[in-house]
């Protein structure tokens, strides 16, 4: 009943971080999960067995019972091996983490030599080599495995939860984190007995003969508490994610009719106004400027300049929306890969060769802070991405930046949505050119003149 009870708490906590995460996959937080619900499945599985052979031992020949047991064993090195993963994937994410993923193959293949040639499975008694692969297992890969996926939990929370100020679902991820270091001294250094240290003082039959409770029911209410947690969390982070991300759309669809309404005051009313008052004011000219005419026109004269004025006026409201920045081009671009409302949901990588003494004008400076800024919003809002890259090159006469993403790309005929208008419209005022590109992702290829031309 403990085995049995035991497995199904990690199997429904990998079953459940399945099903919230397929929910919650804009979060990079929540695509590194899927690595925990694999080591909650696989050790379930793993657990059963220890129910499962046993039944079996009475129908099958003892070849076959000691392939299932190699088979058991290699399933519990795998389910740590996973775990192992999930701390290497909060811990290091896009090209630098696949180096990592070495480290765990490395450490499998190590166990699964000592298994099959130091601990030959042709030995007989069970305890000489089924035990001792177990506890291999556990001290080599779980225990390891279990500590960094503790603190990377923990260090992910700080650096990318924390900065989003969501105090519950920090203080539940912390909790979380707790309940993972405890389970990796619950499961990896608690092993079946065996003859060298520290299994031979600390194992499972000495820590229930000194507690009274074997270490599987400690490990159930940890992997329970896990379970729990991690799915709490995942579901205010979603709620809080989807409100964010419906704050970011009007707030850039507000910012593009402010544009809009801008260049359309600049452009239209304010010229027109302009040319009405040059009409009046020369026609005033012509008349008599003591009769009735030429004083209505005069007041005419007026009325027309304070109309402008006020039409200024609005023009700089509507720009108080989008104000212009005095930071430099690089610090503006260090921010946004900084910014965790998006590094929580994708990996952000920057890469420049740009100097702080070459700048560019602050209104210039706000035009590309905005396309880069909106390129961003749309990989959060659609591509699905996992990464992004934001290049930015100086080619001597000109600045190019780049946003390239590995989501699902751009459809063929896009539609024309307030987003890719404004991003167009501001790259026109800055003489450039912007092109998007679908290349196993989105690429967002900005080309402007480091002057005004």
């Amino acid at each position: 009943m403990i085995y049995f009870v035991y497995g199904l708490v990690f199997f429904v906590l990998g079953f459940a971080i399945i099903l919230q995460t397929r929910q919650s996959s804009r979060l990079d937080f929540a695509r590194s999960l899927r690595w925990l619900a694999a080591f909650g499945i696989a050790h379930a599985f793993h657990e059963w067995g220890d129910l499962f052979i046993p039944i079996q031992e009475e129908y099958l020949s003892s070849e076959i019972v000691r392939i299932l047991y190699v088979l058991h064993l290699i399933l519990l090195a795998i389910s740590y091996v996973f775990l192992f993963e999930f701390g290497l994937a909060l811990l290091y994410t896009g090209k630098r983490g696949r180096w990592f993923h070495w480290l765990t193959a490395i450490l499998f293949i190590g166990w699964l030599f000592a298994m099959l040639i130091t601990i030959p499975p042709a030995i007989s008694d069970e305890r000489l080599w089924r035990y001792p692969a177990n506890a291999l297992a556990r001290y080599f890969i779980g225990f390891p495995g279990g500590l960094l996926a503790a603190y990377a939990l923990r260090h992910h929370t700080l650096l990318r939860i924390k900065p989003l100020n969501v105090p519950k679902i920090v203080l539940t991820l912390q909790v979380a984190g707790i309940a993972l270091g405890i389970y990796a001294l619950l499961g990896g250094l608690i092993p079946p007995p065996v003859d060298f240290f520290p299994g031979n003082i600390l194992n499972r039959e000495t820590f229930t003969e000194f507690t009274g409770i074997p270490p599987l029911v400690f490990r159930s209410l940890t992997g329970l508490v896990i379970a729990v947690a991690l799915i709490r969390a995942l579901e205010i982070f979603d709620v809080v994610t989807e409100r964010r991300i419906e704050e970011l759309e009007q707030h850039q669809i507000i910012t593009a009719e402010r544009e809009r309404l801008a260049r359309e005051l600049h452009d239209g009313a304010i010229q027109k106004v302009y040319t009405a008052g040059l009409l009046v004011e020369s026609a005033s000219r012509l008349a008599d400027s003591k009769g009735e005419i030429g004083a209505r026109l005069d007041k005419s004269v007026i009325v027309l300049n304070d109309a402008i004025v006020d039409l200024r006026r609005n023009l700089s409201e509507l720009h108080a929306g989008s104000p212009t920045t005095t930071e430099s081009l690089l610090t503006l671009l260090g921010q946004m890969a900084e910014n965790p409302h998006y590094t929580s949901m994708v990996n952000i990588t920057l890469e420049t060769n740009l100097l702080r003494s070459k700048t560019i004008s602050p209104i210039r400076s706000s035009h590309v802070f905005a396309i880069v800024n909106e390129s961003l919003a749309n990989t959060v809002r659609h591509a699905q991405a996992k990464n992004v890259e934001i290049r930015a090159q100086d080619l001597g006469a000109q600045l190019q930046i780049e946003i390239k993403d590995d989501g699902v790309g751009i459809p063929p005929e896009p539609q024309a949505s307030y987003g890719l208008r404004n991003m167009r419209d501001r790259a026109r005022l800055l003489n450039g050119n912007l092109q998007f590109m679908n290349n196993k992702g989105t690429t967002v290829t900005l080309t402007i003149p480091w002057v005004d031309q």
